[in-house]
């Protein structure tokens, strides 16, 4: 959901991503706290792709040196967005202090790098923006928060959040936390129980007292997905974070994961190959299996399929 506040003096965009983020997860068989970095930087990428215009995609890519690897998200105008974490199986053996997964153990430092590009799957070759700050905390929303001000010059209230639980093995049984069950659990067991969060970036036009409001506001706000799990929509959570500020509504849409793979796109990518690596797989596998990357989706090509190609 995409808004103005105090007079157009603050943009603000929010969004329950319950659903995708436990989609993504489900199709990268993410571990626990690679799950909820996962999710806060799909979510991040979601709220700041939602301001952009039609053919643009934002793409957020934190360059973890801890043992997660790469986080990338990437988001559109309309909702969408995809992404993936380069280890999977990265999780924490402990919480940290608050109780919470301890992203910042696989994240680590690193960069944090946002490109916004225009109309390249239609061919136009228009010049990426690319933003570039150092994980400052590798909390994802921290991390965000610091990008923005420093690469963009806008200051900005950040809440991200992801909240996991394990599925009870019988029916009947109660839901369990993961941090009552250690480290012993089952992956097909977890379960994102909520997803969220929101932006609040300050426009040059903010006086004092509306930055001032929305700080003691924020401080006073509950953790995003304390919100979410109390059933707030995504234009509740904005109005409990911004306080007694005055709210207008621009456009709600319903976030999902969404990957514009298919089979003809893979297709497209092996016969671009050249004709000797497709000759290659057909003699050495007899046919080609791709995967990609952003959603974990497999495509086997047969090599009927590639005697198509090299005919």
């Amino acid at each position: 959901m995409h808004a103005m506040a105090a007079g157009a003096q603050l943009r603000c965009t929010a969004a329950v991503t319950t659903a995708l983020v436990g989609e993504a997860c489900r199709r990268h068989r993410t571990f626990p706290t690679a799950s909820v970095a996962l999710g806060r930087a799909l979510t991040g990428g979601l709220l700041l792709g939602s301001g952009l215009k039609d053919l643009e995609k934002i793409t957020v890519h934190f360059a973890c040196e801890g043992p997660v690897g790469n986080i990338i998200a990437q988001a559109d105008p309309h909702g969408n967005v995809r992404g993936y974490v380069s280890n999977p199986e990265a999780d924490a053996a402990t919480m940290n202090s608050n109780g919470k997964f301890d992203v910042r153990a696989v994240v680590g430092g690193g960069t944090l790098y946002v490109t916004r590009d225009a109309g390249f799957e239609i061919g136009l070759m228009k010049e990426p923006y690319r933003g570039v700050a150092p994980i400052v905390s590798g909390e994802i929303s921290e991390d965000l928060a610091y990008y923005l001000a420093k690469s963009e010059q806008v200051n900005s209230a950040v809440g991200i959040g992801v909240f996991m639980s394990v599925a009870p093995e019988n029916e009947g049984d109660s839901t369990s936390s993961l941090s009552d069950l250690g480290a012993e659990f089952a992956l097909d067991r977890l379960r994102v129980a909520a997803a969220g969060g929101y932006v609040i970036q300050m426009m040059p036009s903010a006086d004092e007292h509306v930055i001032e409001q929305l700080e003691q506001s924020v401080a006073q706000t509950p953790h995003a997905t304390e919100m979410i799990r109390a059933g707030l929509t995504p234009a509740e959570m904005l109005r409990t974070v911004l306080g007694g500020l005055e709210v207008e509504i621009l456009d709600e849409k319903e976030p999902r994961f969404y990957c514009q793979c298919s089979r003809e796109r893979a297709l497209l990518i092996i016969s671009a190959l050249g004709r000797d690596e497709v000759e290659d797989m057909l003699a050495k596998d007899n046919g080609a299996e791709l995967t990609c990357h952003f959603c974990n989706e497999s495509y086997d090509i047969s090599a009927a399929e590639l005697l198509v190609m090299l005919n």
